[in-house]
């Protein structure tokens, strides 16, 4: 796989996760919630507090900005990826 496409599926990753992330913040915070309770007690009864999940749908927010900024770079460099090194 070239790293043009590693490139843009990176950027598409980042841009569903930062939209998930700043859409249904719920989601992350039960996924944490599960990930604590594989090694700690009584992690369901944890709530998450309201500065939290604005910092989760910020999180998101930069996220998502993040990856469209990566995809608009590729779409807009047109250049190969190894530009500097001359043809063969």
């Amino acid at each position: 796989m070239n790293g043009q496409r590693c490139r843009t599926i990176g950027s598409a990753w980042a841009i569903g996760q930062g939209l998930l992330s700043a859409l249904a913040p719920g989601v992350s915070v039960a996924v944490i919630k599960r990930l604590l309770g594989t090694n700690f007690e009584n992690a369901d009864d944890l709530e998450a507090k309201p500065a939290y999940v604005r910092q989760l749908r910020a999180l998101g927010i930069g996220l998502a900005a993040a990856g469209i900024a990566g995809l608009a770079m590729e779409r807009v460099s047109g250049n190969p990826e190894d530009s500097s090194e001359p043809d063969r």
